[in-house]
């Protein structure tokens, strides 16, 4: 729910509401909730009611900085790992992607976008890097889900090609730059949506 945006920036639920929407018992939905609380994917309020946090200007790019330098790493790892198997089945995700985004469909364009990144990532057999990548993804997803209310991916420019052809190449200089393309496109957008008042 808080990965792909389900829970809107500032949007406060009751713990019972998560419970009763999950079909889960309290006292999982209880260890989740404290575990997205301490990676800073929820904050918790009075009333026994967690929200997903707004992000501010500062926050939004300490979150692209970290996610640069930790993901740049992730797939300079994965690289020598990449075969013609993984290729295609990033393709495929790919292919999936474009076809959300088409259709207009924001829910899939944000689960295949993640499923895109981190079926590279896997490839690095990091834990600890793919750990700290996913809780960044946590606190990142909700915001972007918010700029992609105008359709998922306008206008775009689709780096996982680049990301693509650097893997099928084994160019590790021009894999990270299409990564820190898409990372910084994503970020800009967000940026672009502070701005306008989109997280008020």
């Amino acid at each position: 729910m808080v990965l792909f945006g389900e829970l809107a920036p500032g949007a406060a639920v009751t713990i019972e509401g998560l419970v009763a929407q999950l079909g889960l018992g309290m006292t999982p939905v209880r260890e989740a909730i404290r575990r997205l609380i301490a990676e800073g994917a929820l904050v918790l309020q009075g009333n026994r009611r967690v929200s997903v946090p707004r992000l501010d200007q500062r926050a939004l790019e300490d979150l692209g900085y970290a996610r640069m330098s930790i993901e740049g790493r992730l797939a300079a790892q994965a690289l020598p790992h990449c075969d013609a198997e993984l290729i295609a089945l990033l393709r495929q995700v790919d292919a999936r992607l474009d076809a959300a985004i088409a259709a207009g469909d924001i829910p899939a364009y944000l689960r295949e976008n993640h499923g895109f990144h981190f079926a590279l990532y896997a490839r690095a057999g990091s834990d600890v890097l793919e750990g700290l990548a996913a809780s960044l993804w946590l606190r990142f997803g909700p915001s972007l889900r918010v700029v992609c209310l105008g359709g998922p991916g306008a206008g775009a420019v689709d780096h996982h090609k680049s990301v693509l052809a650097a893997l099928e190449a084994q160019d590790g200089a021009a894999l990270h730059a299409a990564l820190a393309a898409d990372i910084a496109q994503g970020v800009a957008n967000i940026r672009a949506g502070l701005g306008a008042g989109r997280f008020s």
